[in-house]
């Protein structure tokens, strides 16, 4: 396995103070997986690697340190310790020897954004056109959309705590966005 990148310079350790509480992960472990997810080997070794099977379209499924995120109908994006990325990915090819997969780590491609506050809503509101009200993107629920002009992953994790991913290139981008976003004296008031 590549070495595991740490976050881009500029973002590293970074944290936003403004309306919601902004933190750059570092050293996440990502894997994508693209494969038939209707197929009981790919539920069978993800509930055996990750805790937990395939999530439902547009959720997110949590055992402790570990999630699978729905991203589309075809692939999950599997998050975990940095650490435990390879050991992951070889009983996964393992499990699935002789099933049609695509299994990819990802994590030196993606920097992940940690979101907290009874804000987060709408501040991912004013750049993504997604509905993030509290009934309509409840706990557990996952999308791929974009943030401005950047492809991102939004999923919740709590009521307080949402994650966003986003390609490592754009992470200063992201990162700079976020905190002019959650400045004092933006927010909008209308969640």
């Amino acid at each position: 396995m590549p070495e595991v990148l740490s976050a881009p310079a500029g973002t590293a350790g970074r944290v936003i103070e403004g309306t919601v509480h902004v933190a750059v992960a570092d050293m996440v472990g990502m894997v994508t997986l693209k494969a038939d997810l209707s197929a009981p080997a790919v539920s069978a070794a993800l509930q055996d690697v990750m805790g937990v099977g395939v999530p439902m379209p547009l959720t997110v499924w949590a055992n402790g340190d570990r999630s699978v995120v729905w991203m589309a109908p075809d692939e999950v994006l599997l998050v975990m310790a940095a650490e435990a990325v390879d050991d992951a990915v070889a009983r996964l090819e393992a499990a699935l020897e002789g099933v049609h997969t695509l299994l990819c780590d990802v994590s030196s491609a993606r920097t992940m954004f940690r979101l907290e506050g009874s804000g987060v809503g709408e501040v991912l509101a004013k750049g993504a056109p997604i509905d993030f009200r509290d009934a309509a993107f409840a706990v557990g629920t996952a999308r791929r959309t974009h943030l401005g002009p950047v492809a991102v992953g939004i999923w919740r994790e709590s009521e307080m705590v949402w994650t966003l991913v986003c390609f490592r290139s754009y992470a200063p981008y992201t990162a700079d966005w976020l905190a002019a976003a959650t400045a004092p004296g933006t927010t909008v008031g209308h969640f």
